[in-house]
């Protein structure tokens, strides 16, 4: 198979890339510079939103093209318009976030979704842009020839978010740590690495459509993603298992300030981890167990120093130690030793 990843350097797009070449395919990589591509693919040099950005992309031939594009969806319509008739299928990895506010609990792939911005226009939110991208990759490859690969929360090697990192270098700090409850909290979210082997799966299988992409819920918990932290990092952290509304009473972001997590029984948990998933398992995904994505993480972290990259158009994420530790204050009583 001959894949044009578009990006290819970073968290989603480098896992595309690097599952693309164990499996043998013939990979080229078309992006920006700004980051080294994997060793062993043919790299392309352009940027989608300048004028003649896309000229290396003028000739060549691919049976698939990838595209986790999440800006002004332009560049989508721009780069599938280009390509439409010499590549056979365009995958384009969207979002969850395209269901419109708020999604019932279990939704499916024919849930309501939010008006897609004009193809044409400039950037307008992250959740419009990425129906905008859905839309343009239907309206040039046709929906039969395009896949839309709905992701949900991902974690991974190479994140560039700082939600998992986050947390291993908290924990890694020791300590008490403040773990937001309830311990059993289920959670969904796809290691990069899982979603990019089920998105050459379905190229390989030429599928079409929509897809929720995420672990079933409840594949992982809270506890059982922090008891994975834990483990992996070792030292002196002490999980202090924390009501959500100690929580959300102290001014706490969910989300942001505590990565991850989202109080139970709101619009915004349901949203995140409660989409029907069955589409996808029944098409080839498979997610591998939290202690791996946590180890993989921690290890790529020792190996680039501890300090994760961070994309710039996405905002800082964790929690002021002083916030911590004065909500921690307040709690008293034994840290827990379970994990």
């Amino acid at each position: 198979m001959r894949l044009l990843m578009l990006g290819g350097t970073e968290f989603a797009g480098r896992a595309v890339v690097e599952a693309a070449l164990g499996r043998g395919w013939d990979v080229t990589v078309f992006h920006r510079g700004r980051h080294e591509a994997p060793k062993g693919v043919r790299s392309l040099l352009g940027d989608r939103t300048a004028p003649d950005g896309l000229a290396a992309l003028a000739e060549g031939e691919w049976d698939a093209v990838v595209d986790t594009w999440s800006a002004a969806p332009r560049a989508v319509r721009d780069t599938a318009r280009l390509l439409r008739g010499r590549a056979g299928r365009y995958a384009y990895v969207s979002s969850c976030s395209v269901y419109a506010w708020a999604p019932p609990t279990g939704y499916g792939e024919d849930a309501p979704l939010v008006e897609g911005a004009e193809a044409g226009a400039d950037h307008t939110d992250y959740l419009r842009d990425k129906r905008g991208g859905e839309l343009a990759a239907v309206e040039e490859f046709g929906a039969e020839n395009s896949v839309l690969v709905r992701a949900g929360l991902l974690l991974g090697p190479y994140e560039n978010v700082g939600r998992l990192p986050w947390w291993l270098t908290r924990i890694a700090r020791g300590g008490p740590v403040l773990a937001p409850g309830p311990r059993d909290l289920p959670l969904q979210y796809a290691d990069g690495r899982d979603l990019a082997e089920w998105t050459l799966g379905a190229v390989e299988r030429e599928l079409s459509g929509p897809y929720n992409l995420m672990s079933p819920q409840g594949h992982a918990t809270m506890g059982t993603l922090l008891d994975a932290c834990v483990a992996t990092v070792g030292g002196t952290a002490e999980l202090r298992w924390t009501e959500p509304e100690v929580i959300l009473d102290a001014g706490i972001e969910p989300w942001t300030q505590l990565p991850v997590w989202v109080p139970p029984g709101s619009d915004m948990h349901d949203a995140l981890h409660s989409a029907d998933v069955s589409r996808a398992l029944a098409t080839g995904l498979r997610c591998r167990p939290v202690e791996e994505t946590v180890a993989d993480t921690w290890r790529w972290l020792q190996d680039i120093g501890r300090t994760a990259p961070m994309r710039p158009d996405r905002s800082a994420k964790g929690l002021d130690p002083e916030v911590e530790a004065k909500v921690l204050a307040g709690l008293g009583g034994v840290p827990d030793t379970t994990s």
